[in-house]
């Protein structure tokens, strides 16, 4: 019987090891859902240099900033089309008391950031600064708010400074602190990982928490704000249960949470060292988001089938061990072509689900865990991450196109299976076609032939991001390591656009 069942194991991964045709078959007249441009946001956490000398240097720095933002870092962001910035946190969002960062920036109190490191935090970027910079970037700003260690009365107050145009005392407040006009605020997060370091709660007790702080957040002067409630962590279907049946649709979302990490205790592995065997496994485990997000959609369905309740996976990305003779709890750490392909992995799989999925925030912006910039003084490195957000800011507001996909899978370990091409297709305004092609096999090449439903392709262009070694990385010395490139391996033909697509390499085309 052993014999067996090893004969028959055997024999199914040598089939997943067989070599078919590889194929993308677009249906270019099946595209019904539109790709959110949210589903790019980014997440900007007061935790390390993510603010503080990443985003934030200060009028006065001998850095060239513009109002105090680094000018390389506010353009590079700039460049990438960025939807919508979430901050201040995270865990900091439920230590943090906004009144502490308004005023004149002599005056503000210092706190302890006791999440992250003990770092002292003297509240020089708080609201103003925060709501400024979006406004510059013309994105949608995401506030999290305190539940945890704050009261009702701090969080409503808040988003009356904010959002309120009346002569109320908090709108005054921020008169006399410089902001005449309020600003527009969509997104707000009622707490943060509530389950964890936004005070460790059980589903059911939050949720009423939920039921009581969101009330008195409260709409002014026609800017309506969409309220998100604290959700899960990764495998935690109880969690999306509880808040669906007590909240419902006093929410108007719920987020979840998913990073891969390889563990939680201990090491999680290093950011640039790793096997061949790691890598696999990461894309395997970046794969498995899928899954997650079914399971947790097919507990909203049951209680909001018309999906009038959003699923936000605002924190994901990349987690690994802090770079060796950097601050200990301030998550710096390199970024590879592997974390590449993490993104670019799970973007195809986001644009799949925007019926239910409407934003993702990836973590952080800069200097923390899955960062599209790294800072150090006054240098600044764009990371292969980065290229894999700017090649692909190409679907935002797009037509999603569904594709069929044939291709090689390998059994990975853990036995998880991992196609060796992952693909997604869009449809822009001016009627271009896109489609991103992953090739994750570190060895081999791959021909991909991309057929359209009913259309003959009159022209196709594209750019790829590969390197010589999947743990290539760009550093302040070697800052264009690895960097985009025009492609130039596609060609139309009767069968379809055949593309040849190198090991290790994410290619964006667009077709004419």
């Amino acid at each position: 019987m052993k014999n067996a069942l090893l004969g028959m194991a055997l024999c199914f991964s040598a089939a997943l090891s067989a070599q078919p045709e590889t194929t993308v078959t677009v249906h270019t007249e099946q595209g019904k859902q539109i790709i959110p441009k949210e589903i790019y946001g980014q997440f900007a956490e007061h935790l390390g240099t993510c603010i503080y000398g990443g985003l934030w240097v200060g009028e006065d720095s001998p850095i060239p900033n513009v109002n105090g933002y680094r000018k390389d870092v506010f353009d590079a962001i700039k460049e990438l089309k960025v939807p919508v910035l979430r901050w201040p946190g995270g865990c900091f969002a439920d230590e943090y008391h906004w009144m502490d960062g308004i005023g004149p920036r002599e005056s503000r109190p210092h706190m302890v950031n006791n999440n992250w490191g003990g770092t002292v935090e003297d509240n020089s970027f708080g609201t103003h600064e925060f709501l400024n910079l979006c406004e510059m970037l013309g994105c949608e700003p995401y506030i999290s708010g305190n539940v945890g260690s704050g009261t009702v009365e701090e969080m409503a107050k808040w988003v009356e400074y904010m959002t309120s145009e009346s002569g109320s005392p908090m709108a005054d407040l921020r008169r006399k602190n410089g902001r005449e006009k309020p600003w527009k605020v969509k997104y707000f997060g009622v707490g943060n990982e509530s389950w964890g370091c936004g005070g460790s709660m059980r589903p059911e007790y939050y949720a009423d928490l939920y039921r009581r702080y969101s009330t008195y957040c409260r709409n002014y002067n026609g800017n309506v704000l969409f309220k998100i409630a604290s959700g899960a962590s990764d495998y935690d279907y109880n969690w999306t249960e509880v808040l669906m049946k007590n909240i419902g649709h006093r929410m108007d979302g719920v987020s979840l949470h998913y990073y891969t990490v390889a563990g939680w205790t201990g090491s999680k592995g290093s950011a640039t060292r790793f096997t061949d065997d790691d890598y696999y496994w990461t894309l395997g485990k970046c794969r498995e988001i899928e899954d997650v997000l079914k399971r947790h959609m097919a507990i909203m369905d049951r209680y909001d089938p018309k999906k009038q309740i959003t699923l936000m996976v605002d924190e994901w990305g990349t987690w690994w061990d802090e770079e060796p003779g950097t601050v200990p709890g301030h998550l710096f750490q390199q970024n590879t072509m592997r974390d590449a392909f993490v993104a670019s992995l799970t973007l195809d799989i986001f644009h799949k689900y925007t019926d239910r999925v409407k934003m993702t925030n990836i973590a952080q912006i800069a200097n923390v865990l899955h960062s599209m910039i790294l800072t150090k003084g006054d240098k600044m490195v764009l990371t292969p991450t980065y290229y894999v957000f700017k090649m692909y800011n190409v679907h935002q507001d797009a037509v999603y196109l569904p594709l069929d996909l044939q291709c090689e899978r390998r059994i990975v370990r853990d036995n998880r299976i991992l196609p060796m091409i992952s693909a997604t297709a869009s449809r822009d305004k001016a009627g271009k076609i896109h489609v991103s092609l992953s090739n994750v096999d570190l060895e081999n090449g791959q021909e991909v032939t991309v057929k359209l439903d009913g259309i003959s392709g009159k022209s196709v262009s594209g750019c790829i991001l590969t390197s010589g070694h999947i743990g290539d990385c760009n550093t302040f010395d070697k800052p264009d390591a690895v960097a985009l490139k025009s492609f130039n391996g596609a060609r139309i033909t009767k069968e379809g656009i055949v593309v040849k697509l190198p090991a290790k390499s994410i290619v964006t085309l667009e077709i004419n």
